[in-house]
């Protein structure tokens, strides 16, 4: 019988490590997939009524990754109703972690609060193809450490596809980019029985319908050189309270521009639930750096502590629309500037619309807030 020559065994060889290698790449890939899709464990404050899933309002999202907890809080007094909801872009990780820790804070005197952390519950299971975006930022908390994860800006493709080569926008008709069908804050009002990001705007909008929400708030993110940025988006049914809000913020030391909302600019939370729904709609922005197209290195600390020497040299040249030096805009910044809004637009409210007063606390106070760590007020783990 012929021995193997030296060259066969050589290639078995390769052909085995070859094999071992791609073992390997799909047991780390496939633990990194499965790792993104275990939700986080919130631990609501003693005000919660009940947690229910969003396919309570919209069965159509049953058994599906669009699904998603509702949290329920409500006061022993009478009062309006307030939704906020964080993680329509699942990268834009200073609303999920808002809502996150409203959810863990919160105190109601007066009225009914819904908060939805993960308004795109599949966005958080992957991340953004090529953006080097860690999967995870990490919080420490006085009894320990806790992960969130930051995902994507759309639904992931794996529970929708594939893309048409165009999107025709719901309700309006507005052609847009293929992809831009799994981008939820171009989904609303949503489609009943539609593809899941428009079953999930479906089911946001209607819960506002079917719950009379008098005030709603979708938090988002940006990149530093975005120009609507640290800002309050409102449609000309929220222009009150909004107007109102930004000069109580600007007096206390907080600046914030005011943006309306276009009649025209179709499919966006703060347009179609105007046009849809009885509630005072607002957007918040805030500026990220892990969200920019001039960041350096990128990692879980710039999303979290947020500091970038080429920002820094950005604002020194005025290439981008906030201030930015060498303390960064740091996530403890992000979420005391949407708390902040978020209690003058409630107190706003109140003033104008004093019989359906939603009377709520129990967060931080956002200056205080900025100079400790975000994990100081989460619970423990």
């Amino acid at each position: 019988m012929a021995r193997p020559s030296f060259r066969a065994s050589r290639q078995t060889l390769i052909a085995a490590g070859t094999l071992l290698a791609v073992a390997l790449v799909v047991a780390f890939s496939s633990r990194a997939f499965i790792e993104q899709h275990k939700v986080e464990a919130l631990h609501p404050s003693p005000a919660l009524k009940r947690v229910f899933p969003l396919s309570e309002i919209n069965p159509n999202l049953k058994g599906t990754p669009g699904d998603t907890d509702v949290y329920m809080y409500e006061g022993p007094g009478k009062g309006g109703s307030l939704l906020v909801i964080g993680g329509s872009h699942a990268s834009e990780i200073a609303g999920t972690m808002t809502v996150a820790l409203l959810v863990e804070t919160l105190k109601v005197d007066a009225g009914t609060v819904f908060l939805i952390p993960h308004a795109n519950a599949s966005a958080m299971t992957h991340d953004e193809p090529q953006e080097a975006h860690p999967r995870h930022v990490f919080f420490d908390t006085p009894g320990g450490r806790r992960a969130f994860r930051l995902g994507a800006r759309f639904t992931n493709p794996v529970h929708q596809w594939p893309d048409p080569i165009t999107y025709a926008q719901p309700g309006s008709g507005t052609m847009l980019a293929g992809a831009e069908t799994r981008n939820l804050n171009r989904a609303f009002p949503g489609v009943e029985n539609g593809n899941l990001t428009e079953r999930i705007a479906w089911g946001i909008t209607e819960l506002i319908r079917r719950e009379g929400i008098d005030l709603s708030f979708d938090i988002h993110e940006s990149s530093p050189e975005y120009p609507v940025i640290n800002a309050i988006v409102a449609s000309e049914t929220s222009q009150d309270v909004a107007s109102y809000a930004a000069i109580s913020l600007q007096s206390d030391g907080w600046e914030f521009a005011l943006e309306p909302s276009p009649p025209n600019f179709h499919g966006l939370s703060h347009r179609e639930w105007t046009d849809h729904t009885k509630t005072r709609p607002i957007l918040l922005e805030t500026a990220s750096a892990v969200m920019g197209r001039l960041r350096g290195p990128t990692n879980a600390d710039l999303a979290t502590i947020g500091k970038d020497p080429q920002y820094v040299k950005a604002a020194k040249i005025g290439a981008i629309s906030v201030p930015f030096d060498e303390n960064g805009i740091s996530i403890e910044v992000r979420v005391a500037r949407d708390l902040a809004a978020i209690a003058a637009i409630v107190s706003a409210f109140n003033d104008l619309v004093p019989d359906r007063a939603i009377l709520v606390g129990g967060w931080p106070d956002p200056k205080e807030l900025v100079e400790h760590k975000l994990g100081d007020y989460l619970a423990a783990p």
